[in-house]
C-alpha cells in the first residue's frame, strides 16, 4: 500500500517552494477565517497544533523518507494508461449509420469546424469558426431551449478544457415527484413519440408505471410509488421505482454501440430527486411549477476541444416506424426572450426578498447543528442561504454566462435554458459523478468506472501568490478541515461501495489544492468500478446528493437541511451534465450557480459544518462563496496518508469464503463501505435497513436452512434504542448467530447486557485516535489477532460505553489513552464490537481488514 508522510505530499504537490511549508509562522492571517486548533483528545504525536505550539516547534524534525517507498501511479499517468477522458469529448467521430437497441435508427453526420482559440481583437469570429458557434450558442439560449457545457479548468488526471452544447432539442424529459412528462418540442420530436410509447408501455407491463395518458405531442407517466423500506435489499436501492427508471428506460431506447459519445440525455438534476431515493419529512412549501428534472434530446451538437485544438458539429437524424426527421427543420422550436424582473408588477415587488435568511440568522443555525453534533446524530452538515438579485433588460443570462466564464474558470461552466423562463448559469468546482467505459482494468473489459472528487476545506484567495501559499499553508495544516474533508470522503466511499467491485474503491488523490478565482479548495480524488450488474444511473443514484453539499450520516443530514433551511434548495445541490448513449455519465453538482426565474437572479451558497464550526466565520463563507457570482450579475465590467486502500497480501486467505453475512444498516452512512470490506474476505453481504422485517428476514433464513454465519450491527446515528438493537441481539442469541457490531453495534451491546452509556466530552467525528489493547485484547482468538498493541484508528462518536460501568459478561479489550472503551467481547457468546471505524480511511485498510477477517475467524455460532 503506497503511503506518504504529510511533508512528502506537501512536497509532491507544491514542488520545491513547499520547504517554506514548514518555517515556523503565525497563522492567523487577517481576513483569513481558518484559525489553528487542537482538540483536547489529540495525540500528542499529531501534526496539527495550535498556533501557540507552532512557534516553538522544530519543524526540521519531521523527517521526509528517502527508501522504503514502492511508490503510487499518479492519476494523471493512470488516466493516460486506460485512456480515460477526463471528462472531455473523444476524438472526433466518423459518422455513420446505427441501429439502437429500442431499434431506432440513426444517422449522423459530422462536419468540421475551423478551430480558434479565442475572439481576435474583441471581434467575433468568422463564420464555420468554433468560437463563432459557441458565442452564436449563447446568444441563443436567451431565447430557446438548450444546454451549453464549458470546462474551462485543467487538472492532471481529472479534467481536460472542452465545451459543448445545441439548441431546439426536438425532445424534453420533465419531472416532479412521480409524474414524468416526455413532450415533442417540435415536428422532428413527434417523429420519436412511437419507440417511447412503446418503451413506456413496457415499462408500465413491468410494473414500474402505473399509468400513461398519450396526446398529439407528449406522453404523460406516472411512477408507482417506491416498495416499501426493509422490503428490498440496499444494495438494489437505486433499482427502485422513479424517475430514473423512466431515463434509463430512454437509455436503453437510444444505446447503441460504437457511439460518438455525444448522443445522450442533457440537462439538470434537481436537489428533490433526494426524496425519491431516500424517504424524508418534508417541511417546506415547494413551488408547483418547480420540476425535478429537465433533460433534453438534442439532434444537433457543437463540440470544440481545446486540447486537441479540433472543433466539430454533428448532426443526427432519426427513423422510427418507417418515418424520418430527414428534411424536417431543426429551428422551429418556440422562442421566449427573456424577461427582466418586472417593477411594475406589485405582487412581485411585494415577494421580493434579497435573502431568504436575515444577517446573522444563518450563524443560529450553526449554533443549533453544534448541539446535533454533540450527542451523534451528525458529524456534519451543509446548511446553504439564498442571495437574490433583480435584473434588467441589460443582463440577460448570457450575459452573466461570460461574465462567470471570464472571471472564474471551472470543470462544470454551464449555461442552460430550462424554458418556463428559467435559466442555470453556473461554474461549478466540483464532479458530482463520472464513469466511463475501460477496457484496461482488474475486473472485466468494459468495466464502468466510477469516479469523484470531493472538495472541502476552503479558505479565500490572498492579494498574490506569496500570500496564496500562506493559506494554503494554513489550510493544509489545519484539523477541522481535514476532518471535513475526511468525513466526505469516507462517505463518498460508502456510496460506491454499494455497487462497486469490492476493493476497487480507492482514494487516488487526498488533499490535493484546487485553485479557483476567489477561494482555494483541498480535494480529494475517488475511483471505484461498478459491479456487473449495474450502471452508471445506479452510480448517480448512490451518490444523490454528494456528502459535500448535505453531510453526514447522510439521511439525517438530509432531514436536518429539511428541517433548518428557509427555502427549498429548487436546482442547488443538484447536479447538471449528460447522461451518454454509450453507458456514460458526466455531472457536475450544481453549486456556484445563478438561478434566473422570472427575471430574478438567485445565487444559493452553503458551509460545511462541524462541531469545531465557529458559527460566524461559517456565515462568513457562504456569503465569500455566493460573492463570486453576485459581482457577475452586479458588476459589469509527519502523518500518514493511505493513497489506497488496496488488497491485503496475496497469501492472506479469503476467510469469508463460503460464508453469508446480513449487515443491518441503522442509516449510517459508512454501511457499504464496511460491506465492501467483508465481501473483499470472500462472504457473500446482504444488507437489510434495520427494523422489524429485516429481523423476520434473518428468522426465516434460520428456519429455511440458510442461517447467517455472521450479522454485523452497523454505525448509526441517535442512541441504540432508535433502532430497536435490543431485539436484533436477542433474536441473534437466540439463533445462535455471532454478531460483530461497529460504533453503535458496540453501544447497543453494552446497553442489552446491562452497561451504561455516555456522552464524551468533545464528540469525535472524522477524528483519528491511538488505542491501545487490553490483556484481554491480545489474548487468543482476539479480534485483533496479528494488530499491533497500539495503532490509530478513526472515531465517529459521542455516546460511548462507560468503563466502569461495562457489565462482567463483557471483556473490555481496547481503550484510548483517556481510557474510553473501543473494543469488547462476550466472555461467552459469540459477540464482539469495536468503538472505531475499521472502514475509514483513517483506520489502516490492513488493520480494519485483519479485524473484520477476524471476527469472521474466531466467532463461531451455536453449530459451528
Amino acid at each position: 500500500m503506497a503511503r506518504f508522510t504529510k511533508a512528502a505530499l506537501l512536497s509532491a504537490i507544491f514542488g520545491a517552494t513547499c520547504v517554506s511549508a514548514f518555517t515556523p509562522m503565525n497563522l492567523n492571517i487577517q481576513g483569513d477565517r481558518l484559525q489553528m486548533r487542537q482538540s483536547p483528545t489529540t495525540s500528542s504525536s499529531s501534526l496539527f497544533m495550535s498556533t501557540e505550539a507552532a512557534s516553538s516547534t522544530d519543524f526540521n524534525a519531521v523527517k521526509v523518507a528517502k527508501t522504503g517507498g514502492r511508490g503510487a501511479v499518479t492519476a494523471a499517468q493512470d488516466a493516460a494508461d486506460k485512456n480515460l477522458s477526463l471528462g472531455a469529448p473523444r476524438e472526433r467521430p466518423d459518422g455513420g449509420h446505427f441501429l439502437t437497441k429500442g431499434g431506432v435508427q440513426i444517422t449522423a453526420q459530422v462536419d468540421s469546424l475551423q478551430f480558434v482559440n479565442k475572439n481576435v481583437n474583441g471581434e467575433p469570429s468568422s463564420e464555420g469558426t468554433s468560437v463563432r458557434a459557441i458565442e452564436d450558442l449563447i446568444d441563443q439560449l436567451d431565447y430557446t431551449r438548450g444546454v451549453l457545457l464549458s470546462s474551462s479548468y485543467e487538472f492532471p488526471g481529472r479534467y481536460a478544457r472542452w465545451s459543448l452544447g445545441f439548441v431546439n432539442p426536438p425532445l424534453e424529459i420533465a419531472g416532479k415527484g412521480q409524474d414524468c412528462i416526455i413532450k415533442a418540442l417540435n415536428a422532428r420530436g413527434t417523429v420519436l413519440l412511437p419507440a417511447i410509447i412503446k418503451n413506456m408501455e413496457e415499462l408500465k407491463a413491468d410494473g414500474v408505471l402505473e399509468n400513461i395518458t398519450i396526446s398529439d405531442d407528449k406522453i404523460e407517466v406516472k411512477v408507482v410509488p417506491p416498495a416499501e423500506v426493509g422490503t428490498f435489499s440496499e444494495e438494489d436501492r437505486s433499482r427502485q421505482p422513479s424517475l430514473f427508471s423512466v431515463v434509463r428506460s430512454l437509455v436503453d431506447l437510444f444505446g447503441y454501440e460504437d457511439g460518438d459519445g455525444q448522443l445522450g440525455l442533457y440537462g439538470a438534476f434537481g436537489y428533490d430527486l433526494t426524496f425519491q431515493f431516500e424517504p424524508i419529512d418534508l417541511k417546506q412549501d415547494r413551488d408547483d411549477e418547480q420540476r425535478d428534472i429537465l433533460l433534453y434530446l438534442p439532434d444537433e451538437i457543437v463540440v470544440v476541444d481545446q486540447d486537441k485544438k479540433d472543433a466539430w458539429k454533428i448532426s443526427y437524424e432519426f427513423s422510427v416506424d418507417g418515418k424520418s426527421t430527414q428534411g424536417l427543420a431543426r429551428d422551429d422550436n418556440e422562442k421566449v426572450p427573456f424577461k427582466a424582473f418586472d417593477e411594475n408588477d406589485a405582487d412581485a415587488v411585494a415577494a421580493f426578498k434579497d435573502r431568504d435568511t436575515p444577517a446573522n440568522e444563518f450563524s443560529k443555525s450553526v449554533d443549533r447543528s453544534k448541539e446535533e453534533f454533540k450527542v451523534g446524530n451528525l458529524f456534519e452538515a451543509v446548511l446553504s442561504q439564498t442571495f437574490r438579485e433583480k435584473l434588467g433588460e441589460d443582463t440577460p443570462p448570457s450575459k452573466l454566462f461570460r461574465r462567470l466564464r471570464d472571471r472564474n474558470p471551472s470543470p462544470y461552466g454551464f449555461f442552460i435554458n430550462l424554458g418556463e423562463d428559467e435559466y442555470l448559469v453556473g461554474a461549478s468546482p466540483e464532479m458530482f459523478v463520472r464513469c466511463e467505459k475501460t477496457e484496461d482494468n482488474d475486473y472485466r473489459p468494459g468495466a464502468i468506472r466510477v469516479e469523484t472528487c470531493p472538495i472541502s476545506g476552503t479558505v479565500a484567495r490572498g492579494e498574490d501568490a506569496l500570500e496564496d501559499a500562506k493559506r494554503v499553508r494554513s489550510l493544509i495544516m489545519n484539523q477541522k478541515e481535514e476532518s471535513e474533508l475526511t468525513m466526505c470522503t469516507d462517505v463518498d466511499r460508502n456510496d460506491k461501495s454499494r455497487i462497486c467491485e469490492p476493493g476497487s474503491v480507492k482514494v487516488i488523490g487526498r488533499r490535493q489544492i484546487e485553485m479557483y478565482s476567489r477561494l482555494i479548495h483541498t480535494v480529494d480524488h475517488v475511483e471505484g468500478y461498478l459491479r456487473e450488474k449495474f450502471d452508471a444511473l445506479d452510480a448517480f443514484l448512490c451518490h444523490t446528493w454528494a456528502v459535500t453539499v448535505t453531510g453526514a450520516p447522510k439521511t439525517w443530514a438530509i432531514q436536518f437541511v429539511e428541517d433548518m433551511e428557509r427555502s427549498p434548495r429548487c436546482w442547488y445541490g443538484g447536479a447538471v451534465g449528460l447522461v451518454g448513449f454509450d453507458g456514460t455519465l458526466n455531472t457536475g453538482l450544481t453549486l456556484r450557480t445563478v438561478r434566473v426565474k422570472n427575471g430574478v437572479a438567485e445565487v444559493r451558497a452553503g458551509a460545511t459544518l462541524l462541531y469545531d464550526s465557529d458559527p460566524l466565520d461559517e456565515e462568513k463563507e457562504t456569503e465569500l462563496k455566493a460573492s463570486a457570482m453576485m459581482d457577475a450579475i452586479v458588476q459589469k465590467g509527519d502523518e500518514v496518508i493511505d493513497v489506497s486502500a488496496s488488497k491485503e497480501e496475496a497469501d492472506d486467505e479469503d476467510i469469508g469464503t463460503g460464508k453469508k453475512i446480513v449487515l443491518i444498516d441503522h442509516e449510517d452512512s459508512f454501511v457499504h463501505t464496511l460491506g465492501n470490506y467483508l465481501r473483499q474476505t470472500g462472504a457473500e453481504v446482504q444488507t437489510l435497513r434495520s427494523g422489524p422485517t429485516a429481523l423476520a428476514a434473518i428468522e426465516k433464513m434460520a428456519m429455511d436452512g440458510d442461517k447467517p454465519d455472521m450479522v454485523v450491527l452497523s454505525p448509526g446515528p441517535g442512541n441504540p434504542s432508535d433502532f430497536g438493537l435490543s431485539k436484533s441481539i436477542e433474536l441473534l442469541t437466540k439463533l445462535g448467530i455471532p454478531g460483530f457490531g461497529v460504533c453503535l453495534g458496540l453501544q447497543g451491546m453494552v446497553e442489552h447486557f446491562g452497561g451504561e452509556l455516555g456522552v464524551l466530552s468533545y464528540p469525535m467525528h472524522g477524528k483519528p485516535s491511538p488505542i491501545t489493547l487490553t490483556a484481554d485484547g491480545i489474548k487468543e482468538e482476539s479480534i485483533f489477532d496479528g494488530i499491533p498493541e497500539t495503532f490509530e484508528v478513526a472515531r465517529y462518536h459521542s455516546l460511548h460505553g462507560i468503563k466502569d460501568k461495562i457489565p462482567d459478561c463483557l471483556e473490555i479489550t481496547a481503550l484510548t489513552e483517556d481510557d474510553i472503551v473501543m473494543g469488547i467481547k462476550h466472555k461467552t457468546l459469540p459477540f464482539a464490537a469495536v468503538q472505531f471505524h475499521p472502514e475509514s480511511i483513517l483506520t489502516s485498510p490492513s488493520n480494519g481488514m485483519k479485524i473484520l477477517k477476524n471476527a469472521l475467524k474466531y466467532l463461531k455460532g451455536s453449530e459451528e
